[in-house]
Protein backbone atom coordinates (compact mmCIF):
# COMPACT_ATOMS: atom_id res chain seq x y z
CA UNK A 1 0.00 0.00 0.00
CA UNK A 2 0.83 3.49 -0.97
CA UNK A 3 2.42 5.71 2.14
CA UNK A 4 0.46 8.34 1.27
CA UNK A 5 -2.57 6.32 1.27
CA UNK A 6 -2.31 4.72 4.44
CA UNK A 7 -1.12 7.77 6.20
CA UNK A 8 -4.87 8.87 5.46
CA UNK A 9 -6.25 5.63 6.06
CA UNK A 10 -4.73 6.37 9.84
CA UNK A 11 -5.45 10.22 10.42
CA UNK A 12 -9.19 9.32 9.20
CA UNK A 13 -9.62 6.59 11.90
CA UNK A 14 -7.85 9.25 14.84
CA UNK A 15 -9.72 12.47 13.17
CA UNK A 16 -13.37 10.71 13.34
CA UNK A 17 -12.38 9.18 16.49
CA UNK A 18 -11.64 12.27 18.13
CA UNK A 19 -14.88 13.87 16.83
CA UNK A 20 -16.97 11.61 18.44
CA UNK A 21 -15.22 11.19 21.79
CA UNK A 22 -14.73 15.14 22.13
CA UNK A 23 -18.38 15.41 21.13
CA UNK A 24 -19.34 12.58 23.80
CA UNK A 25 -17.22 14.61 26.56
CA UNK A 26 -18.51 18.12 25.78
CA UNK A 27 -22.45 17.26 25.89
CA UNK A 28 -22.03 15.45 29.06
CA UNK A 29 -20.22 18.11 31.01
CA UNK A 30 -21.89 20.72 29.80
CA UNK A 31 -24.80 18.61 30.63
CA UNK A 32 -23.70 18.06 34.18
CA UNK A 33 -23.01 22.08 34.48
CA UNK A 34 -26.12 22.84 33.29
CA UNK A 35 -28.52 20.34 35.77
CA UNK A 36 -26.14 20.85 38.91
CA UNK A 37 -26.61 24.64 40.31
CA UNK A 38 -23.58 23.72 43.15
CA UNK A 39 -20.83 23.04 40.31
CA UNK A 40 -18.30 25.96 39.85
CA UNK A 41 -18.80 26.72 36.06
CA UNK A 42 -15.60 28.79 35.79
CA UNK A 43 -13.70 25.64 37.60
CA UNK A 44 -15.13 23.31 35.49
CA UNK A 45 -14.57 24.88 32.26
CA UNK A 46 -11.13 25.37 32.56
CA UNK A 47 -10.50 22.49 33.95
CA UNK A 48 -12.12 20.39 30.76
CA UNK A 49 -10.12 22.94 28.57
CA UNK A 50 -6.53 22.04 30.27
CA UNK A 51 -7.08 18.45 29.73
CA UNK A 52 -8.26 18.84 26.55
CA UNK A 53 -4.44 20.71 25.41
CA UNK A 54 -6.40 23.68 24.99
CA UNK A 55 -4.56 26.81 26.26
CA UNK A 56 -6.11 28.49 28.76
CA UNK A 57 -7.56 31.99 27.94
CA UNK A 58 -7.01 35.46 30.22
CA UNK A 59 -10.71 35.61 30.07
CA UNK A 60 -13.64 34.42 32.23
CA UNK A 61 -14.87 31.14 30.47
CA UNK A 62 -18.21 30.11 30.26
CA UNK A 63 -19.83 27.38 28.92
CA UNK A 64 -20.09 28.83 25.41
CA UNK A 65 -16.52 29.89 25.07
CA UNK A 66 -15.93 26.28 25.75
CA UNK A 67 -18.09 24.73 22.83
CA UNK A 68 -16.42 27.64 20.72
CA UNK A 69 -13.18 26.11 21.63
CA UNK A 70 -13.61 22.53 21.56
CA UNK A 71 -16.90 22.55 19.47
CA UNK A 72 -17.37 25.23 16.64
CA UNK A 73 -13.60 25.80 15.85
CA UNK A 74 -13.03 25.45 12.85
CA UNK A 75 -8.90 26.35 12.83
CA UNK A 76 -8.20 23.40 15.14
CA UNK A 77 -8.60 19.64 14.18
CA UNK A 78 -8.89 19.17 17.81
CA UNK A 79 -12.39 20.76 18.05
CA UNK A 80 -15.48 18.83 16.79
CA UNK A 81 -15.82 20.73 13.68
CA UNK A 82 -12.09 21.01 12.61
CA UNK A 83 -11.93 16.75 13.39
CA UNK A 84 -14.36 16.11 11.01
CA UNK A 85 -13.20 18.57 8.44
CA UNK A 86 -9.87 17.10 9.11
CA UNK A 87 -11.11 13.25 8.59
CA UNK A 88 -12.98 13.96 5.29
CA UNK A 89 -9.88 16.23 3.67
CA UNK A 90 -7.90 12.62 4.60
CA UNK A 91 -10.65 10.81 2.72
CA UNK A 92 -10.84 12.81 -0.11
CA UNK A 93 -7.07 11.67 -0.95
CA UNK A 94 -8.08 8.02 0.08
CA UNK A 95 -10.72 7.65 -2.01
CA UNK A 96 -9.61 4.61 -4.22
CA UNK A 97 -8.95 2.92 -0.94
CA UNK A 98 -12.69 3.25 1.54
CA UNK A 99 -15.38 2.76 0.28
CA UNK A 100 -18.16 4.82 -1.67
CA UNK A 101 -20.59 4.77 1.51
CA UNK A 102 -17.86 5.71 3.85
CA UNK A 103 -17.00 8.51 0.87
CA UNK A 104 -20.63 9.68 0.71
CA UNK A 105 -21.26 9.73 4.87
CA UNK A 106 -18.20 11.94 5.11
CA UNK A 107 -18.78 14.25 2.33
CA UNK A 108 -22.22 14.78 3.42
CA UNK A 109 -21.10 15.42 6.87
CA UNK A 110 -18.85 17.84 5.74
CA UNK A 111 -21.22 19.83 3.41
CA UNK A 112 -23.28 20.56 7.18
CA UNK A 113 -20.45 21.68 8.71
CA UNK A 114 -21.18 25.41 7.49
CA UNK A 115 -24.44 25.67 9.70
CA UNK A 116 -23.11 24.42 12.54
CA UNK A 117 -23.61 27.43 14.76
CA UNK A 118 -26.90 28.11 13.21
CA UNK A 119 -27.83 24.59 14.53
CA UNK A 120 -26.73 25.03 17.55
CA UNK A 121 -28.37 28.48 18.19
CA UNK A 122 -31.37 26.56 16.78
CA UNK A 123 -31.11 23.04 18.31
CA UNK A 124 -29.30 23.47 21.13
CA UNK A 125 -26.09 22.32 22.44
CA UNK A 126 -26.95 18.47 23.22
CA UNK A 127 -28.79 18.34 19.64
CA UNK A 128 -25.76 18.88 17.81
CA UNK A 129 -23.41 16.34 19.82
CA UNK A 130 -25.90 13.69 19.40
CA UNK A 131 -25.58 14.31 15.40
CA UNK A 132 -22.01 14.49 15.56
CA UNK A 133 -21.90 11.17 17.53
CA UNK A 134 -24.55 9.34 15.15
CA UNK A 135 -22.36 10.90 12.01
CA UNK A 136 -19.51 9.35 13.25
CA UNK A 137 -21.13 5.70 14.45
CA UNK A 138 -22.48 5.41 10.42
CA UNK A 139 -18.70 5.88 9.51
CA UNK A 140 -17.57 3.55 11.79
CA UNK A 141 -20.48 0.93 11.12
CA UNK A 142 -19.94 1.16 7.23
CA UNK A 143 -16.57 0.65 7.74
CA UNK A 144 -16.94 -2.72 9.45
CA UNK A 145 -19.47 -3.58 6.92
CA UNK A 146 -17.58 -2.14 3.52
CA UNK A 147 -14.04 -2.69 4.36
CA UNK A 148 -12.03 -6.26 3.56
CA UNK A 149 -9.58 -6.77 6.62
CA UNK A 150 -6.24 -5.83 4.93
CA UNK A 151 -3.96 -3.16 5.28
CA UNK A 152 -6.36 -0.03 4.75
CA UNK A 153 -8.73 -1.79 7.44
CA UNK A 154 -5.87 -2.11 10.06
CA UNK A 155 -4.40 1.29 9.53
CA UNK A 156 -7.93 2.89 10.02
CA UNK A 157 -8.25 0.22 13.22
CA UNK A 158 -4.74 1.49 14.61
CA UNK A 159 -5.49 5.11 13.95
CA UNK A 160 -9.09 4.94 16.16
CA UNK A 161 -7.45 2.59 18.47
CA UNK A 162 -4.79 4.84 19.57
CA UNK A 163 -6.64 8.19 19.57
CA UNK A 164 -9.40 6.49 21.66
CA UNK A 165 -6.64 5.39 24.77
CA UNK A 166 -5.58 9.33 24.49
CA UNK A 167 -8.96 10.54 24.44
CA UNK A 168 -10.35 7.71 27.51
CA UNK A 169 -6.97 8.87 29.00
CA UNK A 170 -8.03 12.63 28.85
CA UNK A 171 -11.22 12.31 30.06
CA UNK A 172 -10.18 9.83 33.29
CA UNK A 173 -7.76 12.84 33.87
CA UNK A 174 -10.37 15.86 34.93
CA UNK A 175 -11.18 13.43 37.42
CA UNK A 176 -7.96 13.17 38.44
CA UNK A 177 -6.79 17.06 38.24
CA UNK A 178 -10.20 18.58 38.86
CA UNK A 179 -9.44 19.32 42.17
CA UNK A 180 -13.16 20.85 43.67
CA UNK A 181 -14.53 20.61 40.44
CA UNK A 182 -14.11 17.12 40.18
CA UNK A 183 -16.42 15.06 38.43
CA UNK A 184 -18.49 11.87 39.44
CA UNK A 185 -17.59 8.66 38.49
CA UNK A 186 -21.28 8.57 36.65
CA UNK A 187 -19.95 11.55 34.36
CA UNK A 188 -17.20 9.70 33.34
CA UNK A 189 -18.57 6.77 32.56
CA UNK A 190 -21.36 8.34 30.67
CA UNK A 191 -18.96 10.67 28.83
CA UNK A 192 -17.63 6.91 27.63
CA UNK A 193 -21.05 5.79 26.52
CA UNK A 194 -20.07 2.95 29.28
CA UNK A 195 -23.04 3.71 32.13
CA UNK A 196 -25.09 1.08 31.17
CA UNK A 197 -22.68 -1.75 30.87
CA UNK A 198 -20.81 -0.99 33.49
CA UNK A 199 -24.03 -1.10 35.60
CA UNK A 200 -24.62 -5.02 34.01
CA UNK A 201 -21.01 -5.44 34.47
CA UNK A 202 -20.86 -4.34 38.29
CA UNK A 203 -24.83 -4.98 38.81
CA UNK A 204 -24.71 -1.14 40.12
CA UNK A 205 -22.38 -1.52 42.81
CA UNK A 206 -20.05 1.96 42.04
CA UNK A 207 -17.24 3.13 43.59
CA UNK A 208 -13.79 4.39 42.70
CA UNK A 209 -12.15 1.25 41.81
CA UNK A 210 -14.41 -0.09 39.99
CA UNK A 211 -15.00 2.75 37.89
CA UNK A 212 -11.45 2.82 37.29
CA UNK A 213 -10.99 -0.56 36.96
CA UNK A 214 -13.88 -1.04 33.97
CA UNK A 215 -12.64 2.08 32.25
CA UNK A 216 -9.21 1.25 32.47
CA UNK A 217 -8.98 -2.86 32.42
CA UNK A 218 -11.62 -4.09 31.22
CA UNK A 219 -11.10 -6.59 27.77
CA UNK A 220 -14.84 -6.72 27.04
CA UNK A 221 -15.57 -3.16 26.67
CA UNK A 222 -14.44 -1.67 23.48
CA UNK A 223 -13.61 1.93 24.50
CA UNK A 224 -11.56 1.06 27.49
CA UNK A 225 -7.86 1.88 27.50
CA UNK A 226 -6.66 -2.32 27.84
CA UNK A 227 -8.53 -2.65 24.78
CA UNK A 228 -8.07 0.31 22.59
CA UNK A 229 -4.26 -1.12 22.99
CA UNK A 230 -4.92 -4.54 22.15
CA UNK A 231 -7.04 -3.90 19.56
CA UNK A 232 -3.65 -1.47 18.39
CA UNK A 233 -1.33 -3.85 19.14
CA UNK A 234 -3.28 -6.62 16.67
CA UNK A 235 -3.37 -3.60 14.00
CA UNK A 236 0.12 -3.61 14.12
CA UNK A 237 1.17 -7.66 13.77
CA UNK A 238 -1.28 -8.04 11.43
CA UNK A 239 0.30 -5.08 9.23
CA UNK A 240 4.00 -6.57 10.18
CA UNK A 241 3.00 -9.87 9.24
CA UNK A 242 1.53 -8.80 5.59
CA UNK A 243 5.00 -7.52 4.96
CA UNK A 244 6.83 -10.90 4.07
CA UNK A 245 9.14 -12.19 6.41
CA UNK A 246 13.15 -11.23 6.91
CA UNK A 247 16.11 -13.17 8.23
CA UNK A 248 15.18 -13.68 11.96
CA UNK A 249 11.98 -12.20 12.08
CA UNK A 250 9.24 -13.73 14.35
CA UNK A 251 12.48 -14.97 16.21
CA UNK A 252 13.64 -12.48 18.57
CA UNK A 253 10.41 -10.67 19.62
CA UNK A 254 8.75 -7.88 18.31
CA UNK A 255 9.72 -6.17 15.47
CA UNK A 256 8.88 -2.75 15.63
CA UNK A 257 9.60 0.40 17.90
CA UNK A 258 5.69 0.72 17.98
CA UNK A 259 5.04 -2.86 19.02
CA UNK A 260 7.18 -2.34 21.75
CA UNK A 261 5.98 0.63 23.20
CA UNK A 262 1.81 -0.55 22.43
CA UNK A 263 3.21 -4.07 23.81
CA UNK A 264 4.90 -1.97 27.34
CA UNK A 265 1.73 -0.10 27.95
CA UNK A 266 -0.83 -2.97 27.77
CA UNK A 267 1.36 -5.29 29.82
CA UNK A 268 1.64 -2.14 32.39
CA UNK A 269 -2.16 -2.21 33.02
CA UNK A 270 -2.61 -5.97 32.35
CA UNK A 271 -0.63 -6.39 35.25
CA UNK A 272 -1.72 -3.92 38.13
CA UNK A 273 -4.66 -4.37 40.87
CA UNK A 274 -7.42 -2.08 40.52
CA UNK A 275 -6.25 -0.75 44.18
CA UNK A 276 -2.53 0.64 42.40
CA UNK A 277 -4.37 2.31 39.31
CA UNK A 278 -6.61 4.48 41.99
CA UNK A 279 -3.36 4.88 44.18
CA UNK A 280 -0.98 6.69 41.10
CA UNK A 281 -3.82 7.58 38.98
CA UNK A 282 -2.31 10.48 37.38
CA UNK A 283 1.22 9.05 36.76
CA UNK A 284 -1.00 6.01 34.85
CA UNK A 285 -2.86 8.37 32.58
CA UNK A 286 0.00 10.56 31.67
CA UNK A 287 2.49 7.51 30.91
CA UNK A 288 -0.84 6.78 28.20
CA UNK A 289 -0.58 10.04 26.61
CA UNK A 290 3.26 9.56 26.17
CA UNK A 291 2.83 6.63 24.97
CA UNK A 292 0.26 7.44 22.15
CA UNK A 293 2.17 10.54 21.51
CA UNK A 294 5.37 7.79 21.47
CA UNK A 295 3.60 5.13 18.83
CA UNK A 296 2.03 7.91 16.82
CA UNK A 297 6.18 9.11 15.97
CA UNK A 298 7.59 5.56 15.84
CA UNK A 299 4.38 4.59 13.08
CA UNK A 300 4.97 8.30 11.42
CA UNK A 301 8.55 6.93 10.56
CA UNK A 302 8.24 3.29 9.72
CA UNK A 303 5.09 3.28 7.89
CA UNK A 304 4.28 7.12 6.28
CA UNK A 305 6.07 9.28 4.07
CA UNK A 306 8.88 11.68 6.04
CA UNK A 307 6.40 15.07 6.05
CA UNK A 308 4.38 16.45 9.72
CA UNK A 309 1.07 15.02 10.47
CA UNK A 310 -1.59 14.91 7.57
CA UNK A 311 -3.32 18.62 8.57
CA UNK A 312 -7.04 19.67 7.02
CA UNK A 313 -7.14 22.62 4.23
CA UNK A 314 -9.04 25.52 6.29
CA UNK A 315 -10.79 27.06 3.15
CA UNK A 316 -12.61 23.20 3.34
CA UNK A 317 -15.64 24.34 6.06
CA UNK A 318 -15.42 28.37 4.92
Amino acid sequence: MLSRIAESLYWIGRYAERAEDTARILDVHLHRILADPLVDEEAACRSLLAVMGVAQPAQPVSMARVVDLLGLDKGSPSSVVGALAAARENARGARETISADMWECLNATWHALPATRRRVEQQGMHAFFRWVRERCSVLAGLGDATMSRDEGWHFLVLGRSIERVDMTARLLLTHARAGTAIPSWVTLLRSCGAWETFLRTYRGSLDDQHAAEFLLLDRLFPRSVFAALSAAESCLHELERSGGSGPGKGRTGVVTDAQRIIGRARTNLEFRGADELIGDLGTVLDGLQRTCSQVNDAVTLRYFRQTSAVSWVPEAVA
